[in-house]
């Protein structure tokens, strides 16, 4: 059966540089060759829970201010309006017609860049509780029985106002190693579900996530799998806890 997996997905740039992160990212796609991709991005939020259905999702270009050669890029895999209807039974989930989000395409363009497994967009109702997003995941773990790879994709840390351009990578402010510290040591421990009520236990915990978007698909990956397991570490820009974890 495949894991759920938490992938912290950087600056959109990883989609072209080359270095450590994006290497295990291309090490970790050929690890798993699912029949399907679920993908819950940080960069569709909404209200209501909603699963895109779209045959041919478009590459979005969701940023600006980057080199041409990122708007360049195309993910153009299929998409599979079976799944979508399956999820949307499991789940409620309202469906309708979107594309792949650079939360979504960044990431999988290193796991698998031949773009030829079918993925499906699964919003991120960011208002909801912790405890909710952790029972969505449960209702999507019988995918993973199916050859669905269910990947939450954010940040395990994420404030872009004291980000730091020119940081060695591997470098890393304090106050976020102490946020990721406290991440690891409570998922690997025997009470994972402590991160349920990170906004006030977890130290610096609103400075590493001003808001909570880019955390909040680590607890849907939870819900979703059973034993965690930390498969990755290092540090981007100074401030960015590129993180990946699975649930097996």
């Amino acid at each position: 059966m495949l894991p759920a997996l938490f992938i912290s997905h950087g600056s959109p740039m990883m989609a072209l540089e080359k270095g450590p992160d994006q290497d295990f990212l291309r090490e970790l796609g050929q690890q798993y060759q699912p029949r399907a991709l679920l993908v819950i991005s940080a960069h569709w939020e909404t209200d209501e829970l909603q699963i895109s259905n779209s045959p041919k999702p478009e590459t979005i270009h969701d940023f600006y201010g980057f080199p041409p050669a990122l708007f360049a890029c195309s993910y153009p895999a299929a998409g599979d309006p079976a799944l979508a209807e399956r999820v949307a039974a499991l789940t409620q989930a309202r469906q309708v017609k979107r594309g792949l989000d650079h939360g979504a395409w960044v990431p999988l363009m290193l796991m698998y860049p031949q773009a030829d497994i079918p993925v499906v967009s699964l919003s991120l109702p960011s208002s909801w509780s912790a405890e909710q997003l952790h029972q969505l995941g449960q209702q999507l773990a019988p995918l993973r029985e199916d050859g669905v790879l269910v990947i939450g994709s954010g940040s395990l840390t994420h404030n872009l106002r004291a980000i730091q351009w020119r940081a060695a990578h591997g470098e890393a402010a304090d106050w976020v190693m102490a946020f990721a510290d406290w991440v690891e040591k409570n998922l690997l421990s025997d009470q994972p579900l402590t991160l349920l009520d990170w906004q006030n236990q977890a130290p610096f915990a609103h400075e590493n996530h001003p808001t909570p978007e880019h955390f909040q698909p680590l607890l849907v990956a939870l819900g979703a799998g059973n034993q965690p397991q930390k498969l990755y570490r290092s540090y981007s820009h100074g401030v960015l806890a590129m993180d990946v974890y699975g649930f097996f």
